[in-house]
């Protein structure tokens, strides 16, 4: 099997579920009451996370600044059969403890042989995006600040060896994002969870300078940039009836727009070292969108204001990664893509998780790939972009 036992699992895209104190803990007192906390649903609140639908009785529902949330576990299926795998769970008994508990996860993580993994936000979106939306700035910065201090105490500090430090930003204000930066310095950041695409939240966009302090930082420090699917808020949605089939096949969309957003961008001609992470949008539509950047850059950059100097698919084998969880057609076009710009994630506990058969899977799917590479794109690409080396 070209998957061998000495190589370990890196997964750059798992997710996990905030247990019910992680802000009552830590907030400041004037924040407890209007700051992210669980209740009893009585069967009369509004969720804001499911477009307005009733909330059912009996669940457990987040709330903030007055408002619900009430899915709970987002995908919290890890363990469901097939046939159950759509029921998101409404309490935190009816997940798996790994979904929550650091102690329970590595012991999920070691039955599915994955040996370390980045975390991913689930209330407050996966770059943290709800508290950006808050009306109260200052309880919005105090929030991305509790989740940090959460994930640091709570899963990187007592597992260093297992969870790659990773933390949201208060990237609605450039500043606010460099301080927190500057004030978790003691913890060797890896990773930021950023938005895919800011504009589409209000803010300004990759083709803006407005970033630029917050790049040279994150430059400096070696910290990488990882853009999850769906941090934008919107999804690629074809028609009002189509199933959600159509936007979960689409997915990877989001992917390539940021990516294209990026490649025609000032941004990494002036921040030649800045690491970009594209986080669970697939890879086998990576050659054919660096081919046709590539046409598009060859025939039309002498009169659009983009850079005449390097292609995009040298921007991209020198600034941007993708991941995959099974992506047969991506693997079997890798050295289009180029091996090194390779990682593999697990998703956990998400729907499109192979848990607790991971190491099956991946080995199914290199079933041709030599070694080395096989290394590489499920262990070493990882360890070398987020300095994280074995212990």
């Amino acid at each position: 099997m070209p998957l061998e036992d000495h190589m370990q699992l890196v997964s750059v895209d798992d997710h996990l579920i905030e247990h019910p104190n992680v802000w009552q803990d830590r907030l400041p007192q004037k924040y407890l009451e209007s700051g992210p906390r669980i209740i009893e649903a009585t069967g009369t609140e509004t969720d804001q996370y499911g477009f307005g639908q009733s909330v059912s009785a009996g669940s457990q529902i987040w709330t903030l600044e007055g408002k619900v949330y009430a899915q709970l576990g987002l995908n919290a299926v890890a363990g469901k059969p097939r046939e159950e795998i759509g029921t998101d769970p409404v309490r935190f008994d009816e997940m798996i403890p790994g979904c929550y508990d650091p102690k329970a996860r590595v012991a999920d993580m070691e039955l599915d042989g994955v040996q370390a993994a980045i975390l991913f936000p689930s209330f407050p979106r996966f770059a943290g995006t709800l508290f950006g939306t808050l009306n109260d700035r200052g309880l919005a910065l105090a929030c991305a600040q509790a989740w940090n201090d959460y994930v640091i105490e709570e899963w990187v500090t007592p597992y260093p060896d297992r969870f790659v430090s990773m933390i949201i930003l208060p990237h609605w204000d450039v500043q606010q994002s460099i301080a927190e930066l500057d004030r978790l310095a003691d913890h060797n950041i890896r990773a930021v969870s950023f938005p895919e695409n800011p504009a589409k939240l209000g803010h300004p966009s990759f083709h803006s300078d407005h970033w630029d302090p917050l790049w040279t930082v994150l430059q400096e420090r070696e910290i990488v940039v990882c853009l999850h699917f769906g941090t934008s808020g919107q999804v690629t949605l074809t028609a009002d009836d189509a199933p959600m089939a159509v936007m979960s096949s689409l997915m990877g969309t989001n992917s390539m727009a940021a990516m294209s957003d990026l490649l025609f961008s000032s941004v990494f001609h002036k921040f030649p070292n800045l690491k970009v992470s594209l986080s669970e949008g697939g890879v086998g539509w990576i050659p054919w969108l660096l081919e046709r950047s590539d046409q598009v850059w060859e025939r039309h950059r002498y009169y659009q204001n983009i850079n005449q100097e390097m292609r995009p698919s040298e921007i991209f084998r020198r600034n941007i990664w993708g991941c995959f969880i099974v992506d047969q057609y991506g693997v079997d076009n890798r050295h289009r893509i180029g091996v090194d710009r390779l990682t593999w994630e697990c998703d956990y506990p998400h729907s499109d998780s192979f848990w607790p058969n991971s190491r099956k899977v991946v080995s199914e799917m290199f079933h041709d790939v030599p070694s080395d590479e096989v290394e590489k794109i499920v262990e070493t690409n990882a360890r070398t972009l987020f300095r994280f080396p074995r212990s």
